[in-house]
Formats: structure tokens, C-alpha cells, sequence
């Protein structure tokens, strides 16, 4: 195989992004070959957009089933991305699935498992990884640098949606139609950069409150206290109704400490403090009461920018990467399953209003999901609005 023929699955604000590129050639060695929504609306504007050079399907069973494609790229509600993965592994197909990877666990772990039996790429859209800041961050943890984690604190409050946002869909906002909200909707890169960084805690205490500022049925504000096995602790803190808010990652450690805080938008502050001295050295055999490790600062600024949407492109290029060479994954499929279980654990604890360990229970946790669903409201009327894709994180 010389190129790679990629159907996109779901053509929304993130979907149509990805076929726009694809089809513009930013993607060495790929090819847009079909897309596939089930609103003839995004089809009319596939017609437009791209003319016949690419096959538009209303059911994604029958692109997938087509012979015109050797792999997905799934951007469609939640709860679909393992049902369509799983199809398309058993179809012979690579995946490059958007985020989350699932609603919960188990869906994804079946999903991890089809995709291990078939033997093909899977990929997810953690388009974040490719963050040269959370890179370097990743390095020094990895490297032993900074030493034994002591604390991470993320508050990531830039999230800020109008209400208007949450009536463009009648999907959105709902147990029904997300399984979530900002913990499953906008925090999953968050949360993959937490444990891809500090490690999955072990066990987590959440406060996620339900409609706090906006007329939704999920959470829009949620705080979260982490524990690990080492002492290690661990506070997030994310809402959408806050405007102007705030994106600062702090992680502190037994050798040193980093903050990463978002001047601009999409522009980082990454300030590195090396203590001369390791904390637990220094409180062992300093003698003179008052004092603290000597410490440099210096700030990484890295060599080449990072526009928003650039991180999509390089996942996708390494999805088609590793099809044709065996390149190894920034973003494996089967790591997906983390975050979600972390999703998973935080509304536990706010559902039982107590400690979640980790993982949760997977059986008792589908039930009471289920439970949710079967509440559910799905808004009747969803009003339309300008999703403005250049800007949507």
C-alpha cells in the first residue's frame, strides 16, 4: 500500500474539519475517499465541498462496507466510537478514533479488544500530545528530573459555552445522548494529559455540580481530589461557565516544579524551577530553621509554534504513518481506556458522594449510568447557530 484511503464517520464541527484537510493534501500519503453523516444537510455540503472525488454516505456501516476506504477516522457522538470502531476492525479497517475514546469502560475495553483480535492501527485523536509543552513536561517527569511527584493542581476554567451552545444539538448536555458533560465532552484531553503525565490516581473524591449555569441535565462545574499509592495528590478544577477563564497546570515535585499557564490563546508560559537541592535532602540536613532549596528558573520556549488545529494533522499523520511504515503511535487506542475511567471514577464519587477507587466497578457503573439514561431528557428542539470550527477546542 502506497496511500492511505480515509472515510471520515460524522461531519460535524470536528469531522468536517478532518475532511477538509484530508481532502486539501495536508496529509502526506492520504487520501479523502468518502464521508458519511446521517443529516443530509452536512451531505449537501459534502456535495459543495468536494464535489464526486468523494463517495458520501448516509449509514456508515455501508461506507465501511464499500471497498472504498482502508480506514476510519471517527468523529460522531460519543457513545457511537466503539460500535463504529469495532465494525470497522471487523471489517479489516483501521481506526483513528476521536476523543473520548467511550462513555465507560467497559465499551471500551471491548473496543480495545476487537481492535487487538484484528490486528490493524488504532489511533486516537489526542491531539494535545503533540504539545511541545506538555511534551517537555512529560520528559522531565520520565526522565526522573524533577524526582518523586509530590502534587499536581489543573485548574482549566477557558472552557467557558453559552446556552446557545447547548441547544445547537439535541444530543448535547444529555446523560442520553453524551453520557456526561464537561468532564466527558471538553475535559478528556485534560484528563489524557493528567495520567499521561502523573499516572492514573488510585483513588478520587468529586464534587461535580448538575446545571450550575446552564439549563442542562449534567455537569457544567466540577472539582476533583485526586490520591496515588506514593502520597502523591492530585486537584482539577473545570467549568463552562466561567468566561475569560483560566488554563494553569502546576506540578510539583521532590527535585523541582513546573507551571504551565496559557497567556493567549493556545500560547503557553512554561516555567521550569530546578532546585539545587532535593527537597527531601535539604529538610533532612538543613539546620538554620527558616529556609527553602536553592532554586533556577529558566522557561522553555519551544523551537517550532503549535497552531490549535496543527495537533489534528499530526496525529492523522501519524495514524497514516504508522499503516505504511509501522511508525509507533503518539496517540495508542488502547490507552483511551484511562481517561474514560477516570471519567468514569469522578462521577461515581459525585453520584455516591464519596471515595471512587480505581478502576470503578464496571457492571455497577453501566447500570447506574443506564439508570441516567433512562431519565434523560433529549432537548425536542435544537436551535441552529454558526459553530465558529476555527476556534473550538
Amino acid at each position: 500500500m502506497e496511500q492511505v484511503r480515509i472515510g471520515v464517520i460524522g461531519i460535524g464541527v470536528m469531522g468536517s474539519r478532518h475532511a477538509e484537510y484530508l481532502f486539501g493534501g495536508e496529509v502526506a500519503n492520504a487520501v479523502l475517499t468518502a464521508v458519511c453523516d446521517i443529516r443530509q444537510s452536512r451531505l449537501d455540503w459534502a456535495k459543495e465541498k468536494f464535489g464526486d472525488r468523494v463517495a458520501r454516505f448516509e449509514k456508515a456501516e455501508e461506507l465501511m462496507d464499500s471497498g472504498l476506504v482502508d480506514a476510519v477516522l471517527v468523529a460522531v457522538p460519543h457513545y457511537l466510537h466503539p460500535d463504529y470502531a469495532i465494525y470497522a476492525f471487523a471489517r479489516g479497517l483501521h481506526v483513528l478514533c476521536e476523543k473520548p475514546a467511550g462513555v465507560y469502560a467497559k465499551q471500551v475495553q471491548e473496543m480495545n479488544d476487537a481492535a487487538k483480535r484484528s490486528g490493524k492501527v488504532f489511533a486516537l485523536m489526542y491531539n494535545q500530545r503533540t504539545n511541545p509543552y506538555f511534551r517537555r513536561l512529560r520528559e522531565l517527569v520520565q526522565s526522573g528530573e524533577l524526582g518523586e511527584l509530590r502534587r499536581m493542581t489543573w485548574v482549566v476554567t477557558n472552557w467557558y459555552r453559552s446556552q446557545s451552545y447547548y441547544d445547537s444539538s439535541d444530543w448535547r448536555a444529555t446523560w442520553n445522548g453524551e453520557g456526561g458533560g464537561i468532564m466527558i465532552n471538553q475535559c478528556p484531553h485534560n484528563l489524557d494529559m493528567w495520567q499521561w503525565v502523573c499516572g492514573v490516581p488510585s483513588r478520587i473524591r468529586a464534587f461535580c455540580q448538575t446545571g450550575r449555569y446552564h439549563t442542562i441535565e449534567v455537569e457544567d462545574s466540577v472539582t476533583v481530589y485526586a490520591e496515588y499509592e506514593n502520597g502523591m495528590t492530585a486537584q482539577f478544577i473545570s467549568t463552562t461557565g466561567e468566561p475569560h477563564g483560566t488554563n494553569r497546570l502546576e506540578v510539583t515535585a521532590d527535585k523541582g516544579k513546573v507551571v504551565i499557564e496559557e497567556v493567549a490563546d493556545n500560547e503557553f508560559k512554561f516555567t521550569h524551577w530546578k532546585f539545587e537541592q532535593s527537597e527531601r535532602e535539604f529538610n533532612a540536613t538543613y539546620t538554620a530553621g527558616f529556609g527553602e532549596p536553592k532554586a533556577a528558573a529558566t522557561e522553555f520556549i519551544p523551537e517550532e509554534t503549535f497552531p490549535y488545529f496543527e495537533g489534528h494533522r499530526k496525529i492523522t499523520r501519524n495514524f497514516v504513518n504508522a499503516i505504511l511504515n509501522g511508525e509507533a503511535l503518539i496517540a495508542p487506542g488502547e490507552e483511551g481506556i484511562h481517561a474514560v475511567r477516570m471519567i468514569n471514577a469522578i462521577y461515581w464519587s459525585g453520584w455516591t458522594e464519596d471515595w471512587a477507587r480505581l478502576p470503578v466497578d464496571e457492571d455497577r457503573y453501566l447500570a447506574k449510568l443506564e439508570e441516567k439514561k433512562r431519565s434523560s431528557t433529549v432537548k425536542k428542539v435544537a436551535r441552529v447557530i454558526d459553530m465558529d470550527v476555527t476556534t473550538s477546542k
